[in-house]
């Protein structure tokens, strides 16, 4: 018998050698599955906002669409979402564009709501260790994205994949969204090297938030296909329909024009790494 030496052990290539599929909705991501474009706004705005901006980025190839209506902010004066207006918004925008949704969680009272209109529940980076939370959406059951710490290792990232998949939820999506350095030209320091990492050693899917990775739109793009390059699943990039009014990081988040302009420069790129976009 192979001793099992990492502490994580049930999202370890050790116990699991083959790489895991995760559906959203009707959408496989993983494998060798085809990439995943996950678009949509930081916030749930309004229902114009939200299906203005679904159904310009399903028209550019975008098949998840992402919208916060529990936003955890820094400041206590920020916009906090909608809360449950929010998600009811996002459940019927989903509906009626036939595209599968996601939305963070940000307690463990609403797992509930989350898993009811969202078809994937979101752990954010704040709550990346929050270990009550983690056991609540594994028990949950639905496809979980879990995104990184700003100050988390890549072992404690998979540890915390840990929490869900050992409550028998193994829909676990991890997600590279950029870690503090002293570094201060961007909001945060976008780790690519944790992709090729996070292969090498778990079986789970892996996709990068250049959105949050860098904080400015135009650097969006390019690390966006830097990350299909270093053969991430997915990316999550953040689309508003009108981005100098959006109610939150507005100056991270790409107009209708620019993403389609991005949908178009990522396609020869990921199909030189031999996946379909």
């Amino acid at each position: 018998m192979t001793p099992i030496l990492t502490p994580y052990k049930l999202v370890s290539r050790e116990l699991h050698p083959h790489d895991t599929v995760v559906k959203i909705g009707a959408v496989p991501l993983g494998g060798d599955k085809p990439f995943v474009v996950i678009a949509g706004p930081c916030a749930v705005e309004s229902y114009e906002q939200l299906s203005t901006t679904a159904g310009a980025v399903k028209s550019a190839g975008a098949t998840i669409l992402r919208g916060g209506a529990f936003k955890p902010r820094t400041s206590p004066y920020s916009f906090q979402g909608l809360g449950l207006a929010g998600l009811e918004i996002l459940g019927r925008v989903s509906q009626e564009l036939s595209i599968p949704s996601v939305t963070e969680a940000m307690e463990v009272v609403d797992v509930l709501p989350v898993s009811h209109h969202a078809a994937a529940v979101q752990i954010g980076a704040r709550n990346m260790q929050n270990f009550r939370l983690l056991t609540a959406v594994g028990q949950a059951g639905k496809p979980v994205i879990l995104k990184r710490g700003m100050a988390a290792t890549i072992q404690e990232l998979l540890l915390a994949a840990e929490y869900v998949v050992k409550e028998g939820n193994p829909n676990v999506i991890l997600c590279e969204r950029g870690i503090k350095t002293f570094e201060t030209a961007t909001r945060n320091t976008l780790d690519l090297s944790a992709v090729p990492y996070i292969k090498l050693h778990s079986h789970l899917p892996v996709i990068v938030d250049p959105s949050h990775g860098t904080g400015i739109r135009e650097l969006i793009p390019p690390m966006a296909i830097a990350a299909a390059a270093c053969g991430a699943d997915g990316v999550m990039i953040e689309v508003h329909c009108d981005p100098a009014h959006a109610l939150s990081d507005g100056q991270q988040a790409l107009d209708a024009d620019q993403f389609t302009a991005l949908m178009r420069r990522l396609r020869p790129v990921v199909e030189a790494v031999g996946r379909n976009l």
